[in-house]
């Protein structure tokens, strides 16, 4: 008489929750860091050619972000629908709502292009008189806004794989693109092999370049089989209700994307009025924390399906095992980054080439925001948690005293009392902030766990 044969256990309710959590984090926390890659090699090189190209490429930040936040947004809201159309059976339901995101893609990308021509440079104008620094900032914002076909249509695939829990192939891509943009850098922007020199234009097309060459390498793969969702032309006229569900999902994450856009944008106005300097001194910080906060990032997308399946298996003691243990891990990060920004910031700001004053800012500027680094780790995780849990509001609420509340208002103040150094102490009470209030959150969301003293 034969044994009936038992379906093998989840992972992740079964599996070291250590263990599992870094084995899931390892492709998110490339993909992410590599994506954080183009901007910090751009300025590597660029900040050979003196402050003023730096400055230039920092305004452009927040631009670049947007398109990245759009493309995540659909991405992201496409992913889920994607999810639960396989999950069901409804195979071609998954290619209606990939064909779809495809649509929105390709027309945000028309947006951009309209806004790269003829609003990048009323838009940089707002933060810098400089001529200089704003012919080459425009430029540079005109090239990647006008071929941002690339990471829009990339992160549409990519989400489309991860849909179907194939997690290496986008990161191998991104990868070999990130590889192209650090060969072509230097060689188009001093003029190397024959090339001209471009200067920030070049730093801007080695960007879109390596952008492409993850493009192609995805759609190659793509079209071999590497999914079973397929983009379809025949599913691509408009429709209002698919598309209007991808976008309910797509907005809320979009705008928590987009706040370090808003926040970069509101401090370079008041950076602007105190010091030029600090403009490019914070555009440094801002580049060099995607070292700390993308890795933590990619953790805490891993940690979100482990929360949900245990709360969703009413395992509440593993949830708030892998809460904790995620807690612990993002905070090692923290303090390896805290340890090096406070130790030595001259070393790390060498690498772009910074020199007298902006040497001078910009140490002050990441001894003083990684003080913070540590205490942010509490934000970071509980509101990866609250998604994993469905609580949006709590989510969105860290997210605004992170970035959107207390900086903002406590910043024009503090300026005035403690000149640019006052700006910068109001990143570590904002995380404080942060920390406190998703604190009592949690305990709040235990106490109310049935039969559960987690």
């Amino acid at each position: 008489m034969t044994e009936e044969k038992k379906p093998a256990a989840n992972p992740m309710g079964t599996k070291p929750v250590m263990r599992l959590l870094l084995t899931m984090a390892v492709p998110p926390m490339i993909s992410m860091f590599t994506t954080s890659m183009y901007n910090i090699v751009d300025s590597m090189y660029v900040s050979a050619m003196g402050e003023k190209a730096l400055t230039a490429v920092s305004l452009v930040f927040p631009l670049q972000n947007i398109i990245l936040s759009v493309a995540v947004g659909v991405g992201v809201g496409m992913n889920s629908l994607i999810s639960r159309a396989v999950g069901a059976g409804r195979g071609e339901e998954a290619d209606e709502v990939a064909s779809q995101a495809m649509l929105a893609v390709l027309l945000h990308f028309v947006g951009f292009v309209l806004i790269g021509l003829f609003l990048a440079k009323p838009y940089l104008a707002m933060y810098t008189k400089d001529a200089e620094i704003l012919g080459m900032s425009t430029t540079y914002g005109r090239i990647v806004m006008c071929a941002s076909f690339g990471t829009l249509i990339y992160l549409v695939l990519e989400k489309i794989f991860q849909a179907e829990g194939i997690m290496y192939v986008p990161m191998g891509c991104q990868l070999v693109g990130a590889v192209v943009n650090i060969i072509l850098d230097p060689i188009m922007i001093f003029g190397k092999f024959g090339c001209p020199k471009m200067g920030v234009a070049g730093a801007a097309i080695a960007t879109v370049i390596g952008q492409i060459v993850s493009l192609v390498l995805i759609v190659m793969l793509y079209r071999r089989g590497g999914s079973q969702v397929k983009v379809r032309l025949e599913y691509m006229r408009f429709n209002g209700i698919i598309m209007g569900n991808i976008y309910k999902i797509a907005i809320p994450s979009t705008l928590v994307m987009c706040m370090p856009s808003i926040l970069v944008s509101v401090l370079n106005g008041i950076l602007t009025s105190a010091s030029q300097v600090g403009v490019a001194a914070f555009g440094l910080y801002y580049k060099l924390q995607t070292f700390v906060y993308q890795p933590s990032s990619g953790l805490v997308q891993a940690l979100r399906p482990i929360v949900g399946y245990n709360y969703g298996a009413r395992n509440y003691k593993r949830m708030n095992e892998t809460v904790r243990t995620g807690l612990l891990v993002v905070g090692v990060i923290m303090t390896v980054g805290t340890v090096l920004f406070l130790a030595v910031p001259g070393f790390i700001l060498s690498f772009f080439h910074a020199q007298g004053e902006l040497l001078t800012i910009s140490t002050a500027c990441l001894r003083i925001i990684s003080t913070g680094f540590i205490i942010s780790s509490v934000g970071v995780v509980l509101a990866g948690t609250f998604e994993a849990l469905g609580i949006g509001k709590y989510s969105l609420t860290i997210s605004l005293l992170r970035q959107m509340t207390v900086i903002p208002i406590l910043a024009p103040i503090m300026v005035r009392i403690a000149g640019l150094n006052g700006i910068w102490v109001t990143f570590p009470l904002a995380e404080i902030a942060a920390a406190v209030v998703g604190g009592l959150l949690y305990r709040k969301v235990l106490r109310h766990l049935p039969g559960q003293n987690a």
